[in-house]
């Protein structure tokens, strides 16, 4: 993220100077209110106008987005006309002189090649046509030309060839970032597919069978925890939305406990305290479940009396306080910190790893789990959640703010 911020800065700077030219030739004193000279003004104006055009290149180049950026970009270079192409055809036209997407089209060939900019006198039959002249500057993403910003003006200007090479550059780290968010949101999904493929086909088949041994024993008891069964798979492999509430995730998790008290009875022992300030609070989908699966596997291993975990979830202010604890085997410290680098997976240990990761991914590396263990002395597992994080939605998927 840090090579993105960089290039971020290294793109604004020169839109800043192009900003200043712009300023000095359009700005009036009695205008500018308390914002002082012409180029501070000139300044506010140029990052306020870039400010407005980049949520929509946020999500990638389409015609939709270059529509809305469109008038945007063109307010930042002060020309007649400006268009945003694909490498296949015009996306989104702004401004006068529309008849000459064709023109441009064909033009764009070389620039669209070679990832260089050019610039080139129009030809135009209509009298009053006032664009003779055109600037192309290829918006490139990792090596790769996605199409073209094409700024038209009545006339030839070395200034202009510059600010909208600066102002492509710009475009272009914007569309670099879209290709991220989309990657992150990818590698969600693909975790989360991970996470669904984790399932124990065991725990499947040994739920299965409880709920048939009860058929004939206790026909209403096995209804029940078909009901729980069901419900329990429903919202593991729903197919909409990242993220959940911990309301959600937690009435998941009964359904999942149910179950494996059914098939050790007295063995698990499982206490739950929510303060019910925290239900609400949005979550990775899938994010707590695989937590409570690991203190059940790791708190029946090795035991021949009972296990107890504890589930609490605490108001904190600002966030919610999660933590899942067993009395079980426990784990060596060292194996654990493996397991998280991602360098073993043993069985259980995808599920910690992934939630790990997902929780950093979304909250930022301040955010992973906090694990406590040791060989005899079981687990303790605590998770912190923002409360209002930006772009985390229940009912929706990840976006970026």
């Amino acid at each position: 993220m840090s090579g993105f911020v960089a290039g971020l800065c290294v793109a604004v700077l020169p839109l800043l100077a192009a900003g200043f030219w712009l300023g000095r030739r359009t700005a009036r004193p009695e205008s500018l209110g308390g914002l002082g000279t012409p180029v501070e003004h000139a300044t506010f104006q140029t990052l306020h106008t870039a400010s407005l055009a980049a949520p929509p290149l946020r999500a990638g180049l389409t015609e939709e987005t270059a529509r809305k950026s469109a008038r945007r970009l063109r307010s930042l270079l002060g020309t007649d006309a400006l268009c945003l192409t694909d490498d296949t055809h015009v996306l989104a036209w702004d401004g006068v002189g529309a008849h000459h997407r064709a023109e441009i089209m064909e033009r764009l060939t070389g620039p669209l090649e070679t990832g260089r900019g050019e610039a080139f006198r129009l030809t135009c039959d209509a009298p009053d046509c006032p664009l003779h002249w055109a600037v192309v500057a290829p918006l490139t993403v990792d090596d790769r030309v996605h199409g073209a910003l094409v700024a038209c003006a009545p006339r030839e200007s070395a200034v202009l060839v510059r600010a909208a090479g600066e102002v492509a550059r710009w475009v272009s780290v914007q569309l670099e970032l879209a290709d991220l968010d989309q990657s992150r949101t990818r590698l969600i999904e693909a975790e989360i597919k991970a996470l669904r493929a984790q399932i124990s086909p065991h725990f499947i088949f040994n739920s299965l069978a409880v709920i048939a041994s009860f058929v004939r024993t206790d026909p209403e008891r096995a209804r029940e925890l078909l009901l729980e069964f069901a419900d329990f798979t429903r919202y593991s492999f729903r197919r909409h939305g990242d993220f959940t509430t911990l309301a959600d995730e937690l009435h998941a998790i009964d359904h999942y406990l149910a179950l494996v008290r059914a098939r050790f009875g007295d063995r698990l022992s499982v206490t739950l305290q929510i303060a019910p300030e925290v239900l609400p609070v949005a979550l990775p989908f899938l994010c707590l479940q695989p937590l409570v699966e690991n203190a059940v596997k790791h708190g029946l291993e090795g035991k021949a009396d009972t296990c107890h975990i504890s589930i609490t979830a605490q108001d904190t202010g600002a966030e919610a306080l999660v933590v899942i604890e067993d009395d079980g085997a426990g784990m060596d410290p060292g194996l654990l910190r493996r397991i998280l680098a991602g360098e073993v997976s043993p069985s259980g240990g995808i599920g910690l790893s992934n939630v790990d990761d997902r929780l950093r991914q979304v909250y930022g590396d301040a955010y992973g789990l906090v694990i406590e263990t040791a060989v005899g002395a079981g687990m303790k597992i605590t998770a912190r959640l923002p409360k209002y994080q930006p772009g985390v939605h229940s009912a929706g998927r990840l976006t970026r703010e």
